[in-house]
């Protein structure tokens, strides 16, 4: 319960124009800048750095580009040549072709035919990398599904999705992506989500994200186990181990900042690993959901805010 309060409060504190102007002064202000410890920066150039980094450490990365809800055409627009840049970028500094992204960012909520037509541009241009379409609240679900399902049978095998265990729907969401050949990203579930449509309690979003975890092993095309927490890790191992699949036949996924420990680890026991590497000048929300998943993070960013003053 407390989980689902902090989730609502930090949700409603991302909305505020007030707190984002605060950050935007003093979250990137310097390299120890609070926000820093999960952004990678405000740059495409900053987020290939970060990315040369963490391949040095024998670690995977994707990039992506922040931004989500344009209110217009226009900024759909701008988005997708902001993405043709950094799939540009990372062309050229010749490190690994992985990109995330939102629909919502290319104009879903304005117009999904051209949304749909903006990720195919950025399909066409991103022919060798691999495209993963972030899942947003559970009120995308289904939309976001449907347009991976169109373009997957037009022939663009180069994208996979996201699935959230905390939704009812999930399981047969997953039978569906799975029957396809899609690759799917599994997590808990970041959005604050109505008992109508979601599981309240940590206990039962834990026990079908475990439930998810083996039919992934067991049917999914290579997937992405994305936790920090070292109980569903763990069961990820020994499922893996008892149906006898190979350490390179999927891969965990964590955020940028969070359990490099882990990460490390997991990469010397000799597991894939890929790092979610965020960047952009629209880090408010996002970093604020990070916030609301793991409250324990504020008092990180109220010492550096301390620090910043001083």
């Amino acid at each position: 319960m407390l989980e689902n309060v902090s989730k609502t409060v930090f949700h409603l504190l991302a909305k505020s124009d007030l707190l984002r102007r605060a950050a935007s002064h003093y979250g990137m202000r310097r390299p120890s800048s609070f926000a820093r410890r999960f952004i990678a920066g405000e740059t495409v150039e900053e987020a290939v750095a970060a990315a040369r980094e963490l391949e040095s450490q024998g670690l995977l990365q994707t990039l992506d580009y922040l931004g989500e809800s344009v209110a217009s055409l226009d900024e759909a627009d701008a988005a997708t040549r902001d993405y043709l840049r950094v799939i540009d970028a990372v062309k050229q500094a010749g490190i690994i072709r992985n990109l995330s992204l939102k629909l919502t960012q290319l104009g879903l909520d304005v117009d999904r035919a051209t949304a749909v037509d903006n990720l195919r541009r950025i399909l066409e241009h991103a022919s060798d990398f691999f495209i993963r379409i972030d899942m947003e609240s559970s009120a995308y679900t289904q939309v976001t599904l449907d347009i991976f399902e169109i373009l997957w049978d037009q022939g663009y095998r180069n994208i996979g999705v996201v699935l959230q265990a905390d939704l009812f729907r999930t399981e047969a969401d997953e039978e569906r992506i799975s029957r396809l050949g899609g690759r799917v990203r599994l997590v808990k579930g970041a959005y604050r989500e109505s008992k109508a449509v979601a599981y309240q309690k940590k206990a039962d979003v834990d026990d079908r994200y475990g439930v998810l975890i083996r039919r992934l092993l067991e049917r999914g095309h290579y997937p992405a186990i994305a936790t920090h927490d070292i109980r569903m890790i763990d069961l990820a191992r020994s499922h893996a181990e008892a149906l006898g699949r190979n350490r390179d036949a999927f891969e965990f996924q964590m955020l940028y900042g969070i359990r490099r420990d882990l990460q490390q680890m997991l990469v010397r026991q000799g597991y894939r690993v890929r790092v979610y590497v965020p960047f952009g000048r629209q880090w408010f929300p996002y970093f604020m959901r990070r916030l609301g998943e793991r409250p324990a993070n504020l008092t990180f960013v109220l010492r550096s805010l301390a620090a910043d003053r001083g």
